[in-house]
């Protein structure tokens, strides 16, 4: 007679409460996070075994449906299921959809075919054919213990015909190896030499290699003036965790499409690319590098990974060191689905991984930076240029005394400037945060703007195929030749610059000039970017036109001015991180500017010089702009001296919308630390065909902020049709 079915729980990886409970046999060989099949309703679903021991279910256990197998996929790790469990807790979202970050990759589940690949035989006779020669000579020299290779490998290789190497297959020289077919990645060396480190790049190299020798939790802001090599100096934490047996190494960057040219230093440091995750990955891509995460170490398993926010979810065995370059970016913050920032994030898989991390940037965010200044972090510095490259100068253009001529968006003393470095033969850079030909297309008979009809967005002149599209829900259409409201002729006009209409008023002002447009529309990939930067290191263009896509750690030697068209862009608003944001993109843009041996300057356009992020960039005096911006939010009691939390509720049905926004407000916590702005129409009050409403929550640092939104929420019906969303420290408005 078979013992009794055991109850366990599985979690499933959707947008459920929580996990769901299902019979085992009790000596089915399951352990918690082994893959397994379920069934939910009339379908066939994959899970992860949550909890072999449940307490206080409420479910009789005559009515639980067993589980239909255990997939071949090594379990999920236990620091990977802690910490899914804590940004379901923190984001105050369903643990199943934290979960489908950790699998969402087509057919995860399935094993990879197998391959037949071939290695040379150990037994060859005496006489061969120079082909054959060729082929043995390439495995003994350069295949490491006798690698099986594809016949087109073993062909290419050797550089012969694949007709020599079937040859060798049907004499028994080759013999065949069945492999799987996600081929391997190569491992980075990291016995490699890395370049020369001044004395101070070497301290600071040597407290990161000590903090990963000893295997511990511990946060560190690697801060560095631009172009001081904090790469080269993480470089040396991650050679140093490459020695560790199967130990794995996450670098997180703000945008993978961004990284060119630190994937080409990282490959020259260690010998071997390493392994690449974002969202623009092939299918076949994502699972290949999957699987080469969660195989541990097993032969062929990755070792160093490089990605965007999302790979912290990937399943890694044994997290050694994490890395989040640029951590200061507002691109690390997830800002729908589960709202989550990656940098935080990357803190808490580190502490469940009991590893370091270090957090790198020129411009720490104000965060990390009282983190540090608590003693909370260490605080490694880099205030020398590597080599003998010097800081820019930094000036203002004050736009009211050198006024703009109408349709013109380059002042005089600008100008003048691109003039001199055409001159010389120097580079140029110019930097406009804002996308296409023009912001806004207005009627000039009746003003009528044109409007996404989904969005409360204006359309966005591109004069790339001469149309109108909304950057936020993807619309587009073609410039109208006449107005669509009073239905004038030939009355369409652009209003206001984007990088676009700056590069048609360079092309008229330099006939012969080389020029570059960098931005989102124009490079989509990370190949293109890879082409687009080694083009402008070779100096085949002249004058580099970009948006905040050129803010990243480039490296161009001929590069010496960088002109800024509007200095004010992001100061307004109500975000409270708007001015440190500012300051972080022009400080950063500001570094392209003389990093090799030629000495480089920077010109502000503004109509506010006399703004607290001007004054900061032009005397250098970042931590003056830091202490009074961290005085202003103290004040005020923001973060990270207080809390933010917003609640964005949204919906086809206006009037539900607008019913459920307020329902919401009434249930408010009746509390004198906690203060709830709203509801208002949010400012983007309509958004890829849906009515808007937020709620803002401010509260003291004390104040248990999921917990009490928790227990609000759990009190709110929402109306049909109207779905809520809880962002845990904003940073977006919109």
């Amino acid at each position: 007679m078979g013992s009794d079915p055991k109850r366990i729980q599985v979690l499933l990886p959707l947008p459920l409460a929580g996990p769901f409970d299902y019979t085992a046999l009790p000596d089915a060989p399951l352990v918690e996070g082994d893959f397994v099949k379920v069934p939910l309703g009339s379908r066939t679903v994959q899970g992860v075994v949550w909890n072999m021991s449940p307490q206080n279910s409420d479910i009789a256990a005559d009515k639980l449906k067993p589980i239909m197998g255990k997939l071949d996929l090594p379990p999920l790790p236990d620091s990977l299921r802690d910490f899914i469990n804590w940004v379901a807790s923190y984001t105050l979202s369903p643990a199943g959809a934290v979960l489908k970050m950790a699998v969402s990759v087509p057919r995860v589940f399935d094993r990879a075919k197998k391959k037949t690949f071939y290695r040379l035989s150990p037994d060859l006779p005496e006489k061969l054919t120079a082909g054959r020669r060729a082929v043995a000579a390439m495995a003994q020299e350069d295949v490491p213990e006798n690698m099986p290779l594809a016949l087109k490998t073993w062909a290419e290789l050797a550089a012969v015909g694949e007709g020599v190497v079937r040859g060798m297959v049907k004499a028994g020289q080759m013999i065949p190896v069945e492999v799987m077919a996600d081929e391997a990645f190569p491992e980075p060396d990291a016995d490699l030499a890395g370049p020369i480190l001044s004395p101070e790049q070497q301290k600071a190299a040597q407290h990161l290699c000590q903090m990963v020798s000893v295997h511990n939790f511990k946060p560190v802001l690697l801060e560095g003036i631009t172009g001081s090599g904090k790469t080269e100096v993480y470089f040396e934490a991650i050679a140093e965790a490459l020695q560790t047996e199967g130990g794995q190494i996450l670098v997180l960057v703000p945008e993978i499409a961004l990284t060119a040219q630190w994937l080409e230093r990282f490959e020259k440091r260690f010998g071997a690319a390493p392994v690449v995750w974002h969202s623009e990955l092939t299918p076949a891509s994502r699972r290949r590098a999957w699987w080469a995460v969660v195989r541990g170490q097993a032969k062929g398993r990755a070792r160093v990974v490089v990605g965007a926010r999302s790979a912290l979810f990937l399943p890694f065995q044994d997290l050694k060191l994490i890395v989040v370059d640029e951590e200061h970016s507002a691109t690390f913050k997830q800002e729908d689905g589960v709202m989550y920032h990656g940098r935080d994030m990357a803190v808490v898989r580190a502490m469940q991984s009991d590893c370091p991390v270090i957090l790198a940037s020129a411009t720490p965010s104000l965060e990390t930076i009282l983190n540090a200044e608590s003693g909370k972090y260490d605080w490694l510095y880099l205030g020398e240029r590597h080599g003998s490259a010097i800081l820019p100068q930094m000036k203002a253009i004050d736009l009211r005394l050198h006024k703009l001529k109408s349709g013109i968006w380059l002042s005089d003393p600008l100008r003048d400037a691109l003039v001199k470095n055409f001159s010389n033969g120097e580079q140029s850079l110019l930097y406009l945060n804002r996308r296409g030909y023009a912001p806004l297309t207005l009627c000039r008979t009746c003003g009528h703007r044109m409007n996404c009809p989904h969005c409360s967005a204006w359309l966005v002149e591109h004069r790339k195929g001469d149309r109108l599209s909304c950057h936020h829900c993807g619309f587009s259409r073609a410039k109208p030749n006449s107005c669509p409201e009073c239905d004038a002729k030939d009355s369409m006009t652009a209003c206001g610059p984007g990088v676009e209409r700056v590069a048609e008023e360079i092309q008229v002002l330099f006939p012969g000039a080389r020029i570059a447009v960098m931005a989102s529309d124009e490079i989509s990939s990370p190949t293109q970017m890879r082409e687009m930067i080694a083009s402008i290191a070779r100096h085949e263009f002249d004058i580099i036109i970009g948006t905040q896509i050129v803010t990243k750690g480039y490296h161009f030697p001929m590069l010496t001015l960088v002109g800024v068209v509007d200095a004010d862009l992001g100061l307004g608003g109500g975000d409270p991180r708007a001015a440190e944001r500012t300051w972080q993109q022009l400080e950063q843009v500001a570094g392209r500017a003389g990093r090799a041996e030629r000495a480089g300057q920077v010109l502000f356009q503004t109509y506010q010089p006399e703004h607290p992020v001007l004054k900061a960039l032009i005397s250098g005096d970042g931590q003056a702009f830091l202490e009074r911006e961290a005085q202003e939010r103290e004040h005020h009691k923001l973060p990270p001296f207080g809390k933010l939390a917003a609640i964005i509720i949204s919906g086809a049905d206006y009037n539900a919308v607008v019913k459920t926004a307020r329902r919401i407000s009434a249930h408010a916590p009746k509390n004198k630390n906690i203060a709830v702005l709203g509801p208002v129409t949010a400012p983007m009050a309509y958004l890829r065909g849906k009515h808007r409403f937020r709620l803002l929550v401010k509260a003291e640092r004390q104040v248990k902020m999921q917990k009490t939104m928790g227990q609000w929420l759990a009190l709110c019906q929402l109306e049909r049709g109207v779905n809520i969303q809880v962002d845990i420290d904003p940073y977006s408005f919109y």
